[in-house]
């Protein structure tokens, strides 16, 4: 009897021709997660079993594999050859010694002598006689016991399913640049994106000694929560300092934040054609703030040359991007009383609905090649 853990995925049985490509990349990110630690996986007739671990790490790589994109659900199973004796023994650890249960069986393996409903009674059947506290309950059980007979002359034995991530697996669908501040909504949007199976890379923006090095380690820990999920990430952190002064000495102060945008939108477009990113990703909400009108969207949005703008936040309220943010972890760290970049010289008032014919005039007054250059020349990359 040796303990094992079953992991079943979602979304790649639909992938046809091209399922292959998505099941290597899904056994890449598994392994990438149990990094470390004492295992083995092995593919299963459209599942995977984590095999060969060492049981006091058991609950560490369930975490993990919690965090995989791909994964629909996990169970924590006991692995027996498949005959009655056997998988009666591997129910009889599964099984609760009181209350209401079932047996539910599903036998892949048609050559196996009882047939699924002839094995879940005779197992059910010999749980009642040990354990004097159990009764059956088909319809609501409090506890299942599932039996699951492999065509490889192999039993699992498990008693519930631990819901996974979901989604598709991390590089499966390109590479993006997220802009990470350090707020409660760009990690969000980053873990979102990643759930499609998009590899992210990170871009963020400082303002020291405006803002002080504390609020980029606050930026470097989101990433790294976030890699938990991404398998990795890099950060790149580009000081924007000389930018702000020019525009707070320069320009009129309203639009301090609507050029600072087309500022970042424009550095990280740059930053993304050099790192193979293909898109953009944001945190920005609808209406939340000042900048995130759909007219401060599309000035931002006007300076990008060639690559897509992925907002997937847009639709959300805040409450919502909270909850989410507790889910995923970066909340409490999001929450940290650290400034970034962007509360910079903010204005009082600040324009919310830029027209464009403003917005270039205000920045007619910079250098934005020069302003550009020299911000490049600040990048700094942060593997993780």
């Amino acid at each position: 009897m040796e303990k094992v853990i079953i992991i079943r995925y979602c979304e790649l049985y639909l992938k046809g021709k091209n399922r292959g490509f998505f099941e290597r990349q899904f056994a890449i990110n598994i392994e990438r997660a149990l990094k470390g630690l004492r295992h083995e996986l092995r593919r299963r007739s459209g599942r995977y079993l984590v095999e060969a671990f060492d049981a006091q790490e058991i609950d560490e790589i369930v975490n993990r594999l919690k965090k995989v994109f791909g994964i629909h659900t996990l169970s924590v199973a006991l692995k027996v050859k498949s005959d009655m004796d056997n998988i009666y023994h591997a129910a009889e650890q599964v099984a609760p010694q009181s209350g209401t249960f079932k047996v539910e069986t599903h036998r892949a393996d048609k050559t196996f002598p009882l047939n699924s409903m002839q094995i879940s009674a005779e197992i059910g059947g010999r749980l009642l006689d040990k354990f004097s506290g159990l009764s059956v309950d088909v319809h609501e059980p409090q506890n299942t016991v599932f039996v699951d007979v492999r065509e490889d002359g192999t039993s699992l034995v498990f008693g519930s399913f631990i819901k996974g991530a979901d989604g598709m697996p991390v590089g499966s669908a390109g590479k993006g640049l997220l802009l990470i501040s350090g707020g409660i909504d760009s990690p969000v949007a980053g873990h979102m994106i990643a759930k499609r199976g998009m590899a992210i890379e990170c871009v963020h923006f400082h303002s020291y000694p405006y803002t002080n090095l504390q609020a980029k380690e606050k930026v470097i820990k989101l990433a790294s929560i976030l890699s938990e999920y991404t398998c990795g990430t890099t950060v790149n952190v580009v000081k924007v300092t000389h930018i702000q002064e020019e525009i707070h000495k320069k320009c009129n102060g309203e639009y301090m934040v609507t050029l600072l945008r087309r500022f970042m939108m424009r550095i990280a477009e740059r930053v993304a054609k050099s790192r193979g990113a293909q898109c953009i990703i944001t945190g920005e909400s609808l209406g939340q703030v000042a900048s995130q009108t759909i007219e401060g969207m599309a000035s931002s949005n006007s300076v990008i040359e060639d690559l897509p703008v992925l907002r997937p936040l847009c639709g959300f309220d805040k409450n919502e991007i909270i909850a989410r943010s507790k889910e995923i972890g970066t909340y409490d760290t999001s929450i940290l009383p650290y400034e970034d970049c962007c509360t910079v010289f903010l204005p009082k008032h600040p324009v919310t609905r830029p027209k464009i014919e403003d917005v270039l005039a205000e920045e007619a007054k910079l250098d934005v090649e020069a302003l550009i250059s020299e911000a490049m020349q600040t990048l700094e990359v942060v593997e993780l």
